[in-house]
């Protein structure tokens, strides 16, 4: 596979992971806000539908057109690139660990409530778990792009 093409899928990879997990952060953010249960709960089938398809596609594009940019340049001894894979396992450690299962947990409280129920004091808990963790899980990715760009020796 030509050096292009994999910079091309890298790059679709960074704008599919980065652009979902802030995008979907702000949307759930802006639906805790209502504290409306029916826009809640959508914002979170949402986030979680957003996550298999853009998350986790961003994430493929991303390990495997990386990393054979890598290989293929002899690069992966790199002090940067070490730390960017580092940064990106902990990304993934974050997400598949805390993330998801509070985003299923979450779903799973508010799925059989009726229309006119107020959101539970436990779907509350979870979402500062979510943000702490997801902020986390952003800047770390962030991180990495600056890793990417300025190449430190």
């Amino acid at each position: 596979m030509s050096v292009g093409l994999l910079k091309t899928l890298h790059l679709l990879g960074v704008i599919l992971f980065l652009g979902n997990i802030i995008v979907t952060a702000f949307w759930k953010v802006m639906a805790d806000r209502t504290r409306e249960l029916a826009v809640i709960r959508f914002a979170v089938r949402a986030t979680n539908g957003a996550d298999v398809l853009f998350t986790f596609g961003g994430i493929v594009l991303l390990a495997v057109a990386g990393h054979a940019m890598a290989a293929s340049g002899g690069m992966l001894q790199l002090p940067w690139l070490r730390w960017a894979y580092a940064l990106f396992a902990l990304t993934g450690l974050l997400w598949a660990g805390i993330l998801i299962p509070v985003q299923r947990a979450q779903a799973r409280l508010l799925y059989p409530l009726p229309r006119e129920a107020a959101v539970p004091s436990s779907y509350w808990r979870l979402s500062v778990i979510w943000a702490v963790a997801g902020a986390l899980a952003t800047l770390l990715p962030l991180a990495i792009v600056v890793l990417m760009v300025i190449k430190p020796d």
